[in-house]
Formats: C-alpha cells, structure tokens, sequence
C-alpha cells in the first residue's frame, strides 16, 4: 500500500496524476505489490522524508501507513533520540553509495517496545538518473536468522550430510538428491532426477513408494522404517537395509498446505543389522544344540539320540533331512577303499508334512546313488559339500529326484559324519525353492550337528557289538 498516494503527501519515487487511468491504474498495482511482500518497506525521498510504508511495516513496528508517511526520518517516533542522528545518516548513505547496504537497527514499536531489524538499502534514482531517495527493506532479525538457519540447512543437507537426502515431488520422482544419496544409489545426482524409483533400485521399490504415498496423505510416520533394497551396480545387485525418514513438504506461500512432496532421509545399517541377525540366528542355533543335546541324554537307544539331533536340527534351518550311513566298516582317513563307496540310508524326514525324523533301511540295501552325488562326495572329502539345483522348475524337480531326495529340494548341505578319525556316513540337509541357498555359516552348523550324531550312531555301533559279545 502506497500510503502517500492516499494521504496527499509527495510521492518522490514517481509523479502521480489523479486524472490519469494509466497513472492510477499503476499506483493501484504499486500499492497492491507493496503490501503483498513478506518484508517491511518504507522509502524516503532525497529530503530524507517518508513516501512509503506498506503493510507489514505496520505489523512489525505498529505505525499504521498515514502516521508514518510524511515524516521527516525516525526520529521523534521509530528511533530513540539519542541514535536518530545516526541512524538517518547511515539510512540515507545508500542514496549515493553503489548497491545495496546491508545494516542493523534498534527501532522503536509505537507502544514503546524495541525491536532490532536488519535492512537493506539502495538508492531510488529518477528519470534523469541522479538519485531522488532511498528505499529501505527490513525484517526483525530473528526472522532473518531463522531463515538463514534454514537456508544453511538446506544447503548443508545437500552437500555435507552424512547420510542420504532426496526430495521426492508428488510424482514420486526425485527432484533433489545429495551427494551422499548418489553415491548410494550408484547414480550421479543429475541423472537420478526425474526419473522413476523403479529405474534406481532393483529391490525394495514398491515398499518405498509405499510409504511415501502414505507421508503425501497423512505426513510424517511417528518412527523411522527399515528398508531392504536392492541397488544395482556393475557387479550386479547389492542389498542394502536404509534406516529411513520421511517428512511431507509443504508450500510456505499457499494458504492452504499443498504438497509439494516428500523429504526422504536414510543412513545403510546393512552391516548392524545383518550382525544382529547373524547374533540372533547363532543364539537360536546354540539354543537348538543344547536342547538336542538335553533330549538326546533321555535316550536309551543311541540310534535315536541320532535322530533327536537330527529333528532338533531341521528348526529354521532346512525343510528336510536325509541320513545315510557307509555301507560296511566307517573309512578312515587315508584309508583306501577296497571298492566304490556305498552308502545306507537311516532315516529321513517325512516328504510330504513335516514331522520327526523316520528310521528306514532295515534291510540294508545301499541307496542307488549315482556318480558324484554330493552325498558320495563328501564321504570321499570327509568334508561339507553345498550343491543347488538349475533354475527352471521342472528341471529342479528332476534333479532332486536323480538325486534320491524329495521332489521340492533345491538346495542341499551335506556334512560328513566323523567320530575317532573315521567317517562313519552323511547328513544331508535340503531346502525347498522358498528359502536361499545354504551359505559357509550354514555349513558350519551342519558340520556342529553331523559331529553330535556321528558320536550317537558310533555309540550305538558299540553298543551292538558288545550285546553281540
């Protein structure tokens, strides 16, 4: 609002014909541009008096419009006395001085209080190009902190941060990403803009988008999310765990909230959390040992304290169990064997619902297996062998049954039975399509287990031969 176009007083920043439409129709839109800014404007002219003052001045000192306009400089009523003198002079500097001039002032409120505010000042130049005054915008100081605070923020977010930004727009799509962020999606910041999150991340896209449609419609989640994606790089994909935060982003400029999407922060904890899985997994297995080993210690039959471990094995650990025992005398190590290695299946778990582990074999026939069987493998190792099945599904049921072992494994552990430096026989673990490949900390396990049972079946050789005797 132009105060002075309404009050009469000389308006020096430019000449002003009542009985033009044009000229009114100008100073109308002056006045609305005026009063529309986020800052406090005031002008003076080259006497040093006020011809400007728009609305949010008023709000920040209290002086309306007509009780500002036409005096001469801040003193007597926005300035204390004592630095009036001062603080017009450095105000109307600016009037011959290049650019603008940056200043704080401690201004007066019209009820007495005080106020400091930061201006900036140029010079109003008239239509022959020497200066006619000066105008001054100011804020209170806090405000202009916070929004420096703000601005370094942002900034620092952008480039310093120690874990990954990316402002996501309405369209699910990033529109900002720090460095941090680029590096972990594999991506340059430029080239991940705009572009779709299916075309980042291999793994874990519809979870993320998810949860960022959820912030668009009610805001912020009350706690981080973890998130298992899949990042693709030139060595193929990585699986990452993001710890991630999510804030919905509105416009400051609209009267209502409008979206303008969402803020998404995240930091890699795949390392923590696959050591608390790893720590988790190995107190269960533990736990599973010593329970096997407490039931197996009830057992009259050393036979069944075999399978106890075996049963007590199969817990979150594989879906089967197959074990077979060397047909004729345990091999040592070493040892030549008088002929091709024959083994005798013992027990086996149920193949079609779960449930304890049944003795077979009776009759002692040896198991047809064929030429390099993983299970005639690792009895000539003594050591843990790991083989998987080829990808298509039929094929995979036709290597399992080749195999001799139930028709849904994909995935098979064995373990070599040793007791006093011999090899007594094998446990084979197996695991169906719905679970991952048995890794080296699997085997490690099977090997645990194949010790306790290779002690219970050797006690039980003994215990044979001495009711022989």
């Amino acid at each position: 609002m132009s105060a002075s176009r309404r009050s009469g007083a000389t308006d020096e920043l430019g000449p002003d014909d009542p009985d033009g439409p044009e000229e009114s129709g100008g100073s109308d839109l002056l006045a609305a541009l005026l009063d529309g800014m986020d800052a406090a404007l005031c002008a003076f002219d080259a006497d040093g008096v006020v011809t400007h003052w728009n609305r949010e001045a008023e709000r920040i000192l209290g002086w309306t419009a007509a009780e500002a306009v036409g005096r001469h400089g801040f003193a007597g009523w926005a300035v204390r006395s004592a630095d009036a003198e001062e603080v017009h002079a450095r105000l109307m500097s600016a009037m011959h001085a290049p650019g603008r001039q940056v200043q704080e002032f401690a201004l007066v409120t019209k009820d007495g209080g005080r106020v400091l505010v930061r201006t900036q000042s140029a010079a109003v130049r008239g239509p022959d190009g020497k200066p006619a005054g000066v105008y001054c915008a100011f804020s209170e100081v806090h405000a202009q902190i916070d929004l420096e605070r703000s601005i370094a923020l942002s900034e620092a977010l952008f480039e310093d941060a120690s874990w990954g930004v990316v402002l996501v727009d309405a369209d699910l799509r990033p529109a900002v990403v720090n460095a941090h962020a680029a590096r972990a999606l594999g991506i340059g910041r430029t080239s991940a803009l705009g572009r779709p999150l299916g075309e980042l991340l291999a793994q874990g896209v519809e979870e993320l988008e998810s949860a960022l449609t959820h912030v668009l419609a009610e805001g912020a989640p009350p706690a981080p999310a973890e998130m298992w994606v899949a990042v693709r790089t030139p060595e193929g994909e990585r699986r990452r765990c993001w710890r991630s935060g999510f804030v919905r982003l509105a416009s400051p400029l609209a009267e209502e909230p409008v979206p303008l999407g969402v803020g998404w922060l995240f930091v890699d904890v795949t390392e923590a959390k696959q050591g608390e899985q790893e720590g988790s997994l190995l107190r269960f297995r533990t736990n599973q040992l010593h329970r096997a080993a407490r039931a197996a210690a009830e057992c009259e039959d050393p036979a069944e304290a075999a399978t106890v471990h075996l049963d007590f094995a199969l817990a979150g650990f594989a879906d089967h169990a197959v074990l077979d025992r060397v047909a004729g005398a345990p091999r040592a190590e070493g040892e030549e064997a008088a002929g091709p290695v024959r083994l005798v299946r013992l027990a086996a778990t149920p193949a079609g619902a779960p449930g304890p582990s049944v003795p077979t074999g009776a009759a002692g026939l040896p198991v047809r297996y064929g030429e390099g069987h993983p299970a005639l493998q690792c009895v000539e190792r003594a050591g843990a062998v790991r083989a998987d099945a080829p990808g298509a599904a039929e094929r995979a049921r036709e290597w399992a049954l080749e195999r001799q072992w139930p028709a849904d494994a994909v995935h098979a552990l064995c373990a070599a039975l040793r007791s006093r430096g011999r090899t007594l026989g094998v446990v084979t673990f197996l695991r169906g399509a719905g679970r991952s490949r048995f890794e080296r900390v699997d085997a490690v396990y099977a090997e645990d287990v194949a010790v306790r049972v290779a002690a219970a079946l050797d006690l039980a050789d003994a215990v044979r031969r001495g009711a022989e005797r």
